[in-house]
């Protein structure tokens, strides 16, 4: 594997679980393949989950690992090509890649959407040029429009939690006080519609998601409906995908928070959610400090999915 931004990067799903899984039971397996090999993390924006679990994951490997937080600990870095750079950033990534891939031999990606311009944030202008400039094996730690080792967990997740063979997976919009990307909802649509569920996306009219990721995956707009019968119940937010309103919060209802009386119209569905979480925004405290929560187990398996793509890449 070269390059992880999607689920078609990590072939059969059935294989990649299985794998996953053999991993978990034993995470020091193959620690020779990291041995005297530097894996390097790029963080353009902040991150909790992603940088621990990513790094814990190359050192179960035996790798070193190196993090750079740019815009915080290295120059403001330019991204367009032809500009004057007269302003306040003095590097360009078209030197500035090539030399960070001279210190590792795999490099991690983070960089959130903009809100700025659709076309760039779509084009995944900053990742892609890394896998284009870096030479080496580069994955996303989150990108503009995907966050694929977060879905790859939550899969990982449900694999393990699930009580039938195909069950009912809920993706539900829920309310928020800050504008949001849709990476997280487009990567969850992403692997589930390649996984073997029953996968049903409910959110407000104005809200649909590309459709290069939903792919005719069943919309609801009746959340209280597409709750009935679920297994899993997966709570996020996301800004406004369609123009004119990219990027834009349509609405905060907070009719739609995931409470104890819609989780009563599932069977006995599991609660899931990327974190960080906004509590009685996206979920009450008593549904997310509940016995069917299972946020933390699928943080944890965060350390799994990371570990997963990095062993290929060695």
């Amino acid at each position: 594997m070269k390059v992880f931004t999607n689920v078609k990067d990590l072939g059969d799903l059935n294989v990649s679980l299985k794998e996953a899984l053999e991993i978990k039971k034993n995470r020091f397996a193959y620690k020779h393949l990291g041995e005297n090999k530097t894996l390097l993390m790029v963080f353009f924006n902040s991150s909790l989950r992603t940088r621990l679990s990513t790094q814990k994951a190359a050192m179960n490997l035996g790798m070193n690992t190196m993090v750079l937080d740019v815009n915080q600990g290295a120059w403001k870095l330019e991204t367009e090509r032809g500009v004057v750079m007269d302003g306040d950033k003095p590097e360009h990534m078209l030197e500035a890649i090539p030399v960070m891939a001279c210190y590792c031999d795999v490099i991690g990606v983070r960089s959130f959407a903009q809100f700025e311009n659709k076309t760039d944030d779509y084009s995944e202008k900053i990742l892609n040029q890394f896998i284009r400039y870096s030479g080496k094996p580069v994955f996303s730690m989150e990108g503009a429009t995907t966050h694929p080792l977060q879905a790859f967990a939550d899969l990982i997740t449900i694999e393990e939690y699930k009580k039938k063979e195909r069950p009912k997976v809920v993706l539900t919009w829920a309310p928020h006080p800050r504008v949001l990307p849709q990476a997280v909802p487009n990567s969850f649509a992403d692997f589930m519609n390649e996984a073997d569920v029953d996968f049903v996306i409910t959110h407000p009219e104005g809200y649909e998601l590309d459709e290069k990721f939903v792919r005719g995956a069943k919309i609801e707009y009746n959340q209280h409906k597409a709750f009935e019968g679920a297994d899993f119940i997966y709570a996020k937010n996301w800004a406004a995908y369609s123009d004119p309103n990219y990027g834009k919060i349509l609405s905060k209802d907070r009719n739609w928070t995931v409470d104890e009386k819609k989780m009563s119209l599932t069977d006995k569905a599991y609660f899931m959610h990327c974190l960080p979480v906004r509590r009685n925004m996206i979920v009450t405290d008593d549904v997310i400090e509940s016995p069917q929560s299972i946020v933390i187990p699928e943080a944890a398996n965060r350390e799994i999915s990371a570990q997963l793509v990095i062993k290929r890449m060695l």
